[in-house]
């Protein structure tokens, strides 16, 4: 078997709400947001500012509604206002249809942009 990594969630312009560097690590995200893309508790993500050059990855986890905040080092990367796109994958040996939506500036779903069928 041979498996590779697929994209299976994806969160376009998200907006970070805070950057605390004093907590420990991670980047919590709206809970509903998570579980209407796939991304579990824990789970590693990458993270990629839109209007600058940072691209890390850190674990998620789950918050209240509206909530994109990212801390411990994490917090040095990014501030409050960025726009991010929060991305997670999969192992896989067969296709995965990744989940993908564009957010408002208050973390609001506005499309979802999920594919309707595996290009290829």
């Amino acid at each position: 078997m041979r498996l590779s990594q697929l994209l299976k969630a994806k969160i376009h312009h998200a907006r970070v709400t805070y950057a605390n560097p004093d907590y420990v690590g991670s980047i919590e995200v709206d809970k509903k947001l998570m579980d209407y893309v796939g991304i579990q508790d824990g789970e590693l993500v990458h993270i990629w500012a839109v209007d600058h050059t940072a691209r890390i990855q850190t674990y998620a986890f789950a918050g209240p509604e509206g909530a994109i905040g990212l801390n411990g080092g994490a917090a040095h990367f990014f501030k409050e206002g960025d726009k991010i796109i929060i991305a997670a994958f999969d192992l896989s040996d067969e296709p995965i249809t990744p989940k993908v939506v564009l957010l408002d500036e208050r973390n609001k779903i506005v499309r979802d942009m999920t594919p309707f069928s595996v290009v290829g």
